[in-house]
């Protein structure tokens, strides 16, 4: 085999594995791609986010409906607020429940939306009233031992 023709091969096999990287780092980092269509933005009052960060999954019912598009905190009531898309094919009730639950026992934490029984739907910038913040492993731990503790 040539020169040429081995420097041809190694140039190739170089560009497919940057090609894969590049896949892979797209996948773990849940990137989904620029067509995200028609959505609608919602927003959750939270005592605690946990460790939620933005472009988390938004889900119900297991299905991604939506991502978390911003995290702020409220100066004036002390809470997080998180903001978030939801796909327009999806509609959820007024009295849909909000709460910050975790993938697997240490995994990465989403927003799950639990719809409700009410007629009326939520719309564009409406608030998510009723909402359950993150369990933090490291309060549960330490309410345990205070607990073993007074005993």
């Amino acid at each position: 085999m040539s020169r040429t023709a081995l420097d041809l091969w190694v140039g190739f096999f170089v560009v497919i594995g940057a090609a894969a990287l590049l896949f892979l780092s797209f996948k773990v980092g849940s990137f989904s791609g620029f067509n995200s269509g028609p959505s609608y933005v919602l927003q959750a009052p939270f005592d605690n986010i946990g460790g939620l960060k933005v472009r988390a999954p938004v889900k119900s019912a297991g299905v991604v409906v939506g991502r978390v598009s911003e995290i702020s905190f409220d100066a004036e009531t002390y809470r997080a607020v998180v903001r978030f898309t939801v796909d327009a094919r999806y509609a959820f009730p007024r009295d849909t429940i909000a709460t910050i639950l975790t993938s697997g026992l240490l995994g990465e934490q989403y927003l799950g939306l639990d719809a409700g029984g009410d007629i009326d739907m939520l719309k564009d910038g409406d608030t998510v009233q009723m909402t359950q913040s993150a369990v933090v492993l490291e309060k549960l731990i330490g309410q345990f031992m205070f607990d073993k503790a007074a005993e």
